[in-house]
Parts: structure tokens; C-alpha cells; sequence
């Protein structure tokens, strides 16, 4: 089990946790990463699915919010356009994002011969953070096989953190960064349901973390200009139209802001929201469906888990994570040591 911040006695709020506290919580929900590491290379790919099945013929009702816009995606435009995601959502270092797509388009085509031949063509999904201190990001190694074996290993149940898949290389707020994921635990109508939140942790200045606590721990690394990177993914089991979707992913910049993130100039903050109820049928014949969606008079409690559970996922990616010593003998603590350090 990878630690996190219950292990230190810190909380994020007062909502419960799922039973994991990940975005597998969620049912159906899956990640899997690929973790390359040999010398100056540590990078990888994080893959994160829906569900288990097409995605092309069952999508996902799904909305994005760029809370600052200096990163490379690859389908956010349709997907905004659209309300749906159609592939896998893969998680790389920037230099990889093309590779991902394609990757996500052949095994697309794949599964769906008629691709761009009797139907549509596919939106792949591709997010990035710039892992090039602590990786030769120009080697350019993420290779499709890498992406697709991401998908392969994705799986239901615990998720591994830390510097682990596209997290490898990551930095944030001067220490060793990675992959997070907490999740939060919503009553409606006497069921209980879930909201997740899975980050690529790269971004915030040194010396400006907050802890729940108020303690501000101290990387002892020079304070530079914000230019690192989150990406965001909230996923839940409550039926959400686009509009509500994209209001509650808006809500996981109030998570990174409690941390003391500022969403400096060179720093690309991109949240995704997807849910796994109501899907959308591809092959849908029917003129006029039926769409479910929660009561707007109950989406506090939502906007509350995307901001409490983003903000733990942040932790959680820093405290999984070891001491890191990278490309050329760059190095990043971790914020787990200095915690034990101060107890």
C-alpha cells in the first residue's frame, strides 16, 4: 500500500473516503501505468478508463476546465464540443503526447473496423506534464507499444502512486511529485456514491506548499518561476449532463489552490471530469433519449469532493514518492522524509 496522508495524521476536508480512497472507487473505473526507468530515462504513461468495454461504441458523458492553458492535450476541443470521451485518457511527458494518440487511434480502428470508413472518425485523449528535469525527455522513448501496454495493465481495485507510470519524473512544489488519487464518498437518495480524483502531480513553486495543517515544509531547493504542470482527472458515478461535469471539474483548481498554488504563467493546470452513468450509445437509433442528471440543488456536495479530493490526490502523489535522483544527478526529496524529519 502506498503511503499517504492519513499515515502523517493530516485530513483534507470532512467528507468520508471511498473503501480505496482512489478514483476506483468509482465501479468500473480502471488505471494502469508503464514505468520506464534506466539512467537519465524516467518517464512512462498512466492509462485511466471508464469502463471495461468499447468506449468508442459506450462513451462517457465528460467536460474539461483549463484553469491555466500552458500544456499539450490532444482532444479536449471535441470532447468539450461533444460531452463524451471515446478512448482511453493517457497520461505521458509532453514529447509523447503524438505517440499516445496514435497509439489510442489504432487500437481504436482496432476494435472498430468502420473508423473513418462507415462511421466517424476517433478523439483520442492525450494530457502531459514536462517531466524534462528529471528525465532526457528528448529521447523521445515512450513508444506506442508502451501506451497500449498501459491500457492492457489498467485494472479495477487499489491504484499505485507515486513515481510510478507518467508520474516518474515529475516534480512538485520542489519535491518528488507523481501520480495521486483520493476519493470521496457522496449519500444521494439513500445510496452512496462516488467521486474520484486521479492527478499528475508537476507544478508549484518551491517553499509555497501549505499542508492541512498549516505547516509550510521546506524542499531546500532555490525558488523558481512556476512553470510545472497538474493534470486533473475526476471520475464518479453520479449521472452528470456536460454543463454540471464542467462545473465540477472548475471546482478541483479550488483543490491545487488550498495547497497554495497560484496557477503561475508557465504552469498548465487542466482538469477532465468524466461519469459512468448514463452513457452515450454510439449506434444510438432512437430520435429523442432519455437523459439522467443530478438535482442542481445537491451539487455542493460534489464541488466539495472535487476540491477535497484533489487536494489529498496532490499529497498522496508527494508522500508515495521516495527521493528521487534523476537525469544527470538531478535530484528532488521527498516530502514524506521531511514530514518524518519533523515529527
Amino acid at each position: 500500500m502506498s503511503v499517504g496522508i492519513k499515515d502523517f495524521g493530516l485530513t483534507c476536508g470532512t467528507l468520508p473516503s471511498g473503501t480505496l480512497n482512489a478514483v476506483t472507487d468509482v465501479p468500473g473505473v480502471r488505471v494502469g501505468h508503464v514505468t520506464l526507468r534506466d539512467g537519465d530515462i524516467n518517464t512512462g504513461v498512466t492509462a485511466i478508463l471508464p469502463h471495461g468495454g468499447n468506449l468508442f461504441r459506450r462513451k462517457a458523458r465528460a467536460a474539461s476546465e483549463v484553469i491555466n492553458g500552458f500544456g499539450k492535450t490532444v482532444g479536449l476541443v471535441q470532447l468539450d464540443e461533444l460531452g463524451t470521451i471515446e478512448t482511453p485518457l493517457l497520461l505521458t511527458n509532453t514529447l509523447s503526447v503524438g505517440t499516445c494518440a496514435t497509439a489510442l487511434i489504432r487500437e481504436a480502428i482496432r476494435q472498430n473496423p468502420d473508423i473513418g470508413r462507415r462511421t466517424g472518425t476517433v478523439n483520442p485523449l492525450v494530457a502531459e506534464c514536462n517531466d524534462g528535469p528529471l528525465n532526457d525527455i528528448q529521447a523521445l522513448v515512450v513508444s506506442e507499444a508502451h501506451a497500449l501496454a498501459a491500457i492492457e495493465a489498467a485494472s479495477e481495485g487499489p491504484v499505485e502512486q507515486g513515481s510510478v507510470g507518467a508520474g516518474t519524473g515529475m516534480t512538485c512544489f520542489g519535491f518528488k511529485g507523481g501520480i495521486g488519487t483520493a476519493s470521496r464518498r457522496i449519500r444521494l437518495d439513500s445510496r452512496d456514491y462516488h467521486l474520484g480524483s486521479l492527478v499528475l502531480s508537476n507544478f508549484g513553486r518551491a517553499g509555497d506548499l501549505v499542508l492541512p495543517d498549516g505547516r509550510r515544509p521546506d524542499p531546500r531547493r532555490p525558488t523558481e518561476a512556476e512553470s510545472g504542470s497538474v493534470v486533473i482527472v475526476l471520475a464518479t458515478d453520479i449521472p452528470l449532463e456536460h454543463r454540471q461535469l464542467k462545473r465540477v471539474a472548475r471546482r478541483a483548481g479550488a483543490g491545487i489552490a488550498r495547497l497554495g498554488a497560484f496557477w503561475g504563467h508557465g504552469s498548465g493546470d487542466i482538469a477532465i471530469a468524466f461519469s459512468t452513468a448514463d452513457p452515450v450509445d454510439h449506434d444510438e437509433k432512437r430520435g429523442v433519449v432519455p437523459l439522467q442528471a443530478l438535482s442542481e440543488t445537491r451539487i455542493d456536495a460534489l464541488f466539495q469532493a472535487a476540491a477535497e479530493a484533489t487536494q489529498e490526490a496532490v499529497l498522496n502523489s508527494m508522500l508515495a514518492s521516495p527521493a528521487f535522483e534523476g537525469r544527470g544527478g538531478a535530484r528532488r526529496p521527498s516530502l514524506a522524509d521531511w514530514l518524518r524529519a519533523s515529527a
